[in-house]
């Protein structure tokens, strides 16, 4: 509630400026009616300290749209007024909260310029009245002391003004960093995952078109070949779709992470070459060294470098490619993981359309991930093969 009558009241400041000395300029009007000062010419009649009345009061209206030029004109009013000897009552006030609107809305500069004109006002106030000779002095000192608390006060409101300005500037730039940061973090989660999907649908899908390219072929000759390729098909189709709800999960709300399949790792390898054996594909797989312990990111990227490299041998290897090579080197230094094929070394095929490729991209994303380098190429005697490293330091748990 309060926060919006304080945005009410700054859109509509001239509104509320001209509310405020609506009250005074009447009451100011209605005093200066029914008082003549003492020291007034004779040609001094009430239509002209009605009109000095007004020259000084009216702009404050104004002041805190054009601070220096209400200053301006109510200092030449209260200039013009003594020159004249204009005797009114409290109107010269004007001069005073015209000061402290350019000291609290202006730089330092035109904020001492002004102090400087309301003391020389004040010093023309007091040389021209005719008690100059009885403590006039003394009446100089305190309302110069008046004058320098309005002038500071407006100082300082100035600087608590520039300092919530500074909050909220600071505050929106927070703001629109933490877009920034989210819509970055959404855009990573949206690879990782898309990364994902890649991984198990490409890998699925292709060992399911193979047992099914292998079932119509077989299923006139050889019935029960067919009937375990489609069995094979079912339970790499259920297993893909595991994978997925478990990858899916994470965009759910209300969900905890202790509710989802567990990310497959090193040691869900061997699932992994029983689904390729199945489509066609025999598989060796060694470990060399001390095996280690890995991190779940790390055991994941592993898993997903070994399937994404069968999934290109099925895919694009050629015919005739019967064997794989997988092996893990736990060295001193570094995790090498290396699969190589007896196909046509060819990872990927010339011409091949859009989105194709994309593995290789991935499984090198995923090893820099862990300051790991991955090298992907055919082999000089034949067959293809992929080579990714890790650091040791940056793998273990």
């Amino acid at each position: 509630m309060f926060g919006r009558v304080q945005g009410w009241l700054r859109r509509h400041e001239t509104l509320v400026d001209a509310l405020c000395v609506a009250p005074f300029l009447a009451w100011c009007l209605m005093r200066t009616l029914s008082y003549a000062g003492p020291d007034d010419p004779g040609h001094v009649t009430a239509a002209v300290r009605i009109a000095f009345t007004l020259v000084l009061l009216l702009p404050l209206a104004l002041r805190r749209r054009y601070p220096a030029g209400v200053f301006a004109t109510v200092a030449a009013a209260t200039v013009l007024q003594l020159a004249f000897g204009v005797d009114l009552f409290l109107a010269e006030l004007a001069v005073v909260a015209a000061m402290y609107t350019v000291a609290a809305h202006r730089r330092l500069a035109p904020a001492l310029a002004a102090l400087a004109v309301v003391e020389l006002c004040l010093l023309l106030m007091i040389v021209g009245s005719p008690y100059a000779d009885r403590g006039s002095w003394t009446v100089f000192v305190f309302y110069t002391f008046f004058i320098m608390l309005c002038w500071v006060t407006g100082l300082y409101t100035n600087v608590r003004r520039s300092h919530l300005i500074g909050l909220e500037e600071r505050a929106q730039w927070l703001e629109r960093e933490r877009d920034a940061r989210a819509r970055a973090a959404i855009a990573e989660e949206r690879a990782r995952i898309a990364r994902e999907l890649h991984d198990v649908v490409a890998h699925n899908v292709s060992v399911m078109v193979v047992q099914a390219d292998g079932a119509a072929y077989a299923i006139d000759d050889d019935p029960a070949r067919a009937r375990t390729a489609m069995e094979t098909v079912s339970e790499v189709g259920r297993t893909a779709l595991s994978e997925m709800r478990g990858i899916l999960g994470v965009l759910r709300e209300g969900e905890h992470e202790e509710g989802f399949t567990p990310r497959p790792g090193v040691e869900q390898l061997d699932q992994l070459f029983a689904q390729v054996r199945r489509a066609g594909l025999q598989v060796e797989y060694t470990v060399d060294g001390p095996v280690r312990q890995l991190s779940a990111g790390t055991g994941l990227v592993v898993h997903r470098v070994v399937q994404e490299a069968l999934t290109n041998t099925l895919k694009h290897a050629g015919p005739g490619t019967v064997r794989a090579r997988v092996r893990l080197r736990f060295g001193d230094d570094a995790l090498e993981v290396r699969i190589l094929d007896d196909g046509r070394g060819a990872s990927v095929p010339a011409g091949a359309g859009p989105g194709e490729g994309r593995g290789l991209t991935g499984m090198r994303e995923r090893v820099s991930v862990y300051g790991g380098s991955l090298r992907a190429g055919p082999c000089p005697d034949g067959g293809y093969e992929v080579v990714a490293s890790l650091p040791m330091r940056a793998i273990t748990t």
